[in-house]
């Protein structure tokens, strides 16, 4: 009986360190970033904040959810460098099933730490688009662990700009595959002459190094394995680990909104039309306040932008002459030749032709005409202000009637007449009397002509 509470204490202590012991064992978190759509500005931004927050919380990696047709190449590189300093492992990972990684988005997928694929998935077509380059059709990939001559399979490009994109952009994914230890020869391929592969393709490419279908059969693939960090190697403890997503904020809707073509043209629009406005109505301050913050936001929506300087000049200048219609009496000249500049500086506003980066015609073609209505009904209000009588200054005496307040002491022909309340000096040829009703006829300096007014 003595030693019964020692027993009954090492039990107790047995059952703490078993029910302990499960939290002990638990894996970290994990965070998720989904990117659905081109790689823009605020794509960037988002995978450069989800590294950031996931590291800062003790996560054990961070998994970037992909599904893109491409995107830009200033935006696409912030993205890798974040990637590659990160301190955490990140894991790309193209889902769900039917989404792809093409064009930047195979960029991103030789960056990451660890790569992986839902079925039913491509990656690949990889050749850049933005200064107009067509690629070439190319064939299947090349089996596992084979190695071809690049130069042998290098098509022909159209020009010397376009052969240099093409280079840099071979050796930059080059580059990331022989970082990672992946297939560098397919991902050369995949730049040269648009190649793409499965999910299954890839797996037997060593293009990625899994296949999962959700979330759980991922952290499962993931658990136990070795990534290489700046800092040194890290096995990866993710089973059954708590995936924590981090969802689009304020910051980057406001961020994706505005790094928009289409946006950003009408904000620059509003903008210049809104300080027209002020300038031609001074003291009305909201036209002009609201114009010069869509100006600032339109410009600093296309400094993100792979812009044609040549198209915003147009588009510039043909703002200016719309606006300087209603200043000068060009009988719609300068109007016209505003509208023509800012419709050809619109269609070559942005130089690139990734999906979801133009303008649509039908903005450009709505624009121009709501700038010639304006233009029509300022020219039309200008000409109807302009057949209508003088109504003030010198001009606007002639015609008037006015009353006599007193008679010139030397002759009767000269007195004094009260017009809009000023007293002016008149003549007439006729002798005038006190509170006569008389008509100016004409002005000499400041003496008045007039008449007596009668029913004629």
């Amino acid at each position: 009986m003595r030693h019964q509470p020692a027993s009954g204490f090492a039990t107790l202590l047995l059952l703490l360190a078993a029910l302990l012991s499960p939290c002990a064992r638990a894996a970290p978190g994990v965070g998720l970033v989904t990117i659905d759509g081109a790689i823009g500005p605020a794509s960037a931004d988002q995978v450069v904040r989800g590294i950031a927050r996931s590291a800062a919380g003790g996560h054990a990696l961070l998994i970037l959810r992909l599904d893109t047709p491409g995107g830009l190449d200033t935006s696409m590189r912030t993205a890798i460098k974040a990637i590659l300093a990160a301190p955490i492992p990140v894991v790309v990972w193209v889902a769900p099933s039917g989404a792809r990684a093409a064009s930047a988005g195979t960029f991103l997928l030789y960056a990451s730490h660890v790569a992986a694929m839902a079925p039913g998935t491509n990656v690949g077509a990889a050749t850049p688009v933005e200064i107009g380059i067509t690629p070439q059709p190319g064939g299947q990939a090349p089996p596992a662990g084979a190695r071809k001559d690049a130069d042998k399979d290098r098509p022909a490009t159209s020009s010397p700009m376009a052969a240099k994109a093409v280079n840099d952009a071979a050796a930059y994914l080059r580059g990331l595959a022989q970082l990672r230890g992946r297939n560098a020869d397919w991902a050369e391929r995949a730049v040269r002459e648009s190649l793409s592969l499965t999910a299954e393709e890839a797996l037997q490419a060593h293009v990625i190094e899994v296949v999962a279908p959700d979330l759980p059969a991922l952290l499962g693939a993931l658990d136990g394995r070795r990534v290489v960090l700046a800092g040194g190697p890290r096995l990866l403890a993710t089973r059954g680990a708590a995936v924590l997503e981090y969802r689009p904020d304020w910051r980057t809707g406001v961020l994706a909104a505005i790094a928009n073509p289409t946006v950003a043209l009408l904000l620059m629009t509003l903008g210049l039309y809104g300080l027209v406005f002020e300038f031609m109505n001074p003291g009305m301050v909201a036209p002009g306040v609201i114009g010069a913050i869509c100006l600032l936001l339109g410009l600093y929506a296309l400094q993100l932008l792979p812009v044609n300087y040549a198209g915003l000049a147009l588009i510039l200048l043909g703002l200016g002459f719309m606006a300087a219609e209603a200043f000068l009496p060009s009988f719609g000249i300068l109007g016209l030749g505003g509208i023509a500049a800012f419709i050809a500086g619109a269609l070559m506003l942005v130089d690139t032709e990734l999906p979801g980066y133009g303008i649509p015609p039908g903005l450009i073609g709505a624009l121009a005409l709501v700038s010639a209505l304006l233009l029509f009904a300022t020219a039309r209000l200008a000409l109807r202000t302009r057949r209508r009588p003088v109504t003030s200054g010198a001009a606007g005496l002639i015609g008037a009637l006015c009353t006599v307040e007193q008679i010139g002491q030397r002759r009767a022909q000269d007195a004094w007449v009260r017009v809009e309340g000023e007293l002016w000096r008149a003549t007439s040829r006729e002798p005038l009397a006190p509170a006569q009703t008389v008509r100016i006829v004409g002005r000499r300096g400041l003496t008045l002509e007039v008449v007596p007014a009668g029913p004629g």
